[in-house]
């Protein structure tokens, strides 16, 4: 069986998130999209919000679950016998950054295989940290998040 990690701290979910998602789905048997959890960092939504979301904008697919974890991902990803991780590339940085962690991870858990998308044009502007702006300062965040979660924002 091929299960996948899609790690993230979705805080929110954006558009790009679901359409990678979406993508990857015909590519693994299984699809774990995992909350990591940082006690040392301070979100915006609190995780049972996130999970909420997650479930909610992936409950009709039967191959997507929902999970969260604290810790390094590659070891969750061990622990759940993952063998591959999902990621997605809005631009070089982007890659320069996944690349590095790819690599590391490949270090620290063996047989484990980072697959890179790249985001599609109308989701590579989109990211959490800009949606979380915009919530902040009181915009319309529907052309950015998905439409099953706007009213809950």
């Amino acid at each position: 069986m091929r299960i996948a990690v899609f790690p993230g701290s979705f805080d929110p979910i954006t558009s790009g998130h679901v359409d990678l998602v979406h993508r990857s789905i015909p590519l693994f048997d299984r699809i774990v999209v995992a909350i990591g959890v940082n006690t040392h960092k301070t979100y915006l939504f609190p995780l049972e919000q996130r999970l909420s979301w997650l479930k909610e904008v992936f409950k009709d697919q039967p191959s997507v679950t929902i999970d969260h974890y604290e810790g390094l991902t590659a070891h969750y990803c061990r622990t759940i016998h993952a063998q591959y991780m999902i990621r997605g590339l809005r631009n070089a940085s982007d890659f320069d950054y996944e690349k590095t962690i790819s690599q590391i991870n490949s270090i620290v858990v063996d047989d484990l295989e980072t697959v890179f998308l790249i985001s599609r044009p109308q989701f590579s502007h989109i990211s959490s940290t800009i949606v979380r702006e915009i919530i902040k300062g009181g915009g319309d965040v529907k052309a950015f998040v998905p439409s099953r979660i706007v009213s809950e924002m």
